[in-house]
Formats: C-alpha cells, structure tokens, sequence
C-alpha cells in the first residue's frame, strides 16, 4: 500500500496549492527551490507534464519538506503512475469516483475537481480531503459564496483564475486553499531563468495569504 506524506500543517500554514504543468525536469526543480525558500511548501506536477512522474519522484527525493503531488489525474491508471513515482496526494481536473475512492482506500490525500453542486457534494460524499472548484474563473468569488449557504461543512479550494488580486477575496468567501498555476509560477520570469525575481514574486502572493490558520 502507498503510504501518503502529506503534511497537513504544511498546507494548511501555508494553504497554495503550485501547478507545475509542462516545465522540464531541471525547471521544475529551481521553481521547487525558490518555493521553499519563500514558505510555499505544496506543489502538484500534472501527469500531463513530460516525464512527470520522474520529476514527482525527483522532487520527492531533493524536498522532503515540501507535500509533492500528481495533478490533471484522470483514471486509474494515471493514478498508478503517479501513486508509484510517489505523489504524496492527487489533484484531478474532473470528478472520476475510482480515482477518489482509491485514495481514499490508501488514506491517500485527494482534491477532485468539480463544478456544479451535485458534483461538488458528490465528491465530498466520496471522501474527498477537500473539492478542487475548477474552473473558478467563471464564476469566481460569488459562486464559493453561494456554495458556502446550503454546503457550509465542505472544504472548497478554487483553481483557475485564482489571482495576486482576488486571492484574499477567495479566502474570504471561505476557501481552506487555492491552486494557483500561471499566476503564481510567473512564466516570464521562469523563461529567462530570474528566480530570484520569482522568489520576490511568491513573497508577494504569500503577503496577501491570511496571517492564521
């Protein structure tokens, strides 16, 4: 049985999910670097990335702080995959029940990906550690507001549009975390290798994060 790593306290002191999608193995270690060095202790690699589940378990070897994820998993056997290069939780785009239950068998944490309230509740009826509301951008703050009247007991953690702007806005309105994917891996910056101008760019985002929780 794969045994889960995930640390809680670590999320939740620090409650940012960072999407790494299609960034190279050496990439994706420097942006795990400038992480750390800057608090944000949570990261996914999407099982859609090159080689990712060589980088998951990389990463899993050289950041042993860090809570490292498989993301954009979206049937069993992705699931495998990730759970074999040892993801220490999953993240899905889409609400695949085999997947949730899998994890949940194997205490494994788990964010499914839902949208409407049906499958929003559906996925915490699961056993969901928390629902991934993606896409968020649609809909936005008002929407987690709106869901928060009759699901006020289910752990929402929008994904998608998710913004330096409307980051406190999203907590407000009740999240327990967010993912964040462009907008908090600053592509330019990546591009022309300034991590010590994208470890400037997440003290900023985590400046905006409530200060307890």
């Amino acid at each position: 049985m794969h045994r889960s790593v995930f640390s809680w306290p670590a999320f939740n002191a620090v409650p940012v999910i960072a999407i790494l999608r299609g960034y190279p193995l050496e990439t994706c270690l420097k942006i795990a670097e400038a992480l750390q060095a800057t608090g944000f202790l949570t990261l996914e690699v999407t099982m859609n990335t090159p080689e990712a589940a060589l980088i998951i378990s990389e990463l899993r070897q050289r950041f042993p702080t860090l809570n490292v994820g498989a993301g954009t998993v979206c049937n069993p056997a992705e699931l495998e995959v990730a759970l074999a290069a040892g993801a220490g939780f999953i993240v899905t785009p889409i609400l695949d029940e085999e997947v949730v239950t899998t994890c949940v068998s194997q205490r494994i944490p788990v964010f499914p990906g839902a949208y409407t309230p049906t499958e929003i509740y559906r996925a915490w009826h699961l056993g969901a550690s928390a629902v991934k509301v993606f896409p968020a951008s649609q809909l936005g703050v008002q929407y987690l507001k709106d869901l928060a009247g009759p699901l006020p007991h289910i752990k929402l953690v929008p994904t998608g549009g998710v913004t330096l702007d409307n980051l406190q806005s999203f907590f407000a309105a009740g999240a327990v975390g967010v993912g964040m994917g462009s907008s908090l891996l600053d592509k330019e910056l990546i591009a022309t290798g300034d991590f010590s101008g994208l470890q400037t760019h997440f003290a900023a985002i985590k400046a905006q994060l409530p200060a307890h929780r």
